[in-house]
């Protein structure tokens, strides 16, 4: 953490993940990519990856306990179980594959998608499930590889034609068990650590606020307004690849 006061790298922890609960808590998905790489920033990516985490289950937790009953179960149970046929390739992936090749792959992938999703003036609401586990396999195809679930769960709950608050709870109820899931990786591998601990009972005040706000947001919303947002968002996520895939 070179020669800055761990006072101030608190605090600058604090308000990264008080920035990445915000936004997670309003659109459902989308923490990691703020989260993760601007605390590496302050520390080691091992302390990082598990703090990150730790926040996530706090999130989808206290956000199932408002709304657990806008939850489509049925969605989330088939995202949850095609997930875990994904992740041991993932894994696979991220040993064998050039990743400059699979992350501009799938930028160019998610950038396409929703650009012609904002563009469309017909939006797509598909009826059932039956799609679920393409969109749930490949979430944990990212998730092994990239720590990487939300962008496939944020197309297919668009494809679904989710409300707001449908969308956000429903996604909390895949996070959740993955992120737990997650969390005991870290722990058997010795990296849940009191580090990771003190900054999130620092961090923990304002996480909880931010879960607030966003959920003000979200119920604030109207279905078209949000569908841009989370399409603007998966842009920038998929700009974020490329650049990650020219200069990483």
């Amino acid at each position: 953490m070179g020669g800055v006061p761990i006072e101030w790298i608190s605090i600058a922890v604090a308000l990264v993940l008080f920035i990445a609960t915000l936004v997670r808590s309003a659109f459902g998905f989308g923490e990691a990519l703020i989260a993760v790489p601007l605390l590496a920033l302050m520390m080691p990516v091992d302390e990082a990856a598990p703090l990150a985490v730790l926040v996530s289950i706090t999130i989808a937790a206290l956000i199932l306990i408002q709304d657990w009953r806008r939850v489509h179960l049925r969605s989330a149970g088939w995202l949850i179980f095609s997930t875990l046929f994904g992740i041991p390739l993932g894994l696979v992936l991220l040993e064998l594959a050039p990743a400059p090749v699979v992350k501009a792959l799938l930028a160019v992938i998610i950038i396409g998608f929703s650009a012609y999703t904002l563009a469309s003036r017909r939006k797509a609401a598909w009826t059932d499930d039956r799609y679920a586990w393409i969109f749930g396999f490949h979430a944990g195809v990212l998730g092994g590889a990239y720590g990487m679930n939300g962008p496939p769960l944020a197309v297919y709950g668009t494809l679904r034609g989710w409300t707001p608050e449908y969308f956000r709870a429903t996604l909390q109820a895949y996070f959740l068990p993955a992120s737990i899931v997650g969390m005991a990786g870290y722990r058997a591998a010795g990296l849940w650590t009191p580090v990771v601990n003190h900054l999130y009972v620092i961090s923990l005040p304002g996480v909880l606020i931010a879960i607030l706000l966003g959920h003000g947001i979200n119920r604030r919303l109207d279905a078209r307004r949000f569908l841009t947002y989370v399409h603007a968002g998966l842009i920038v996520i998929g700009v974020v690849l490329l650049t990650q895939a020219a200069f990483g």
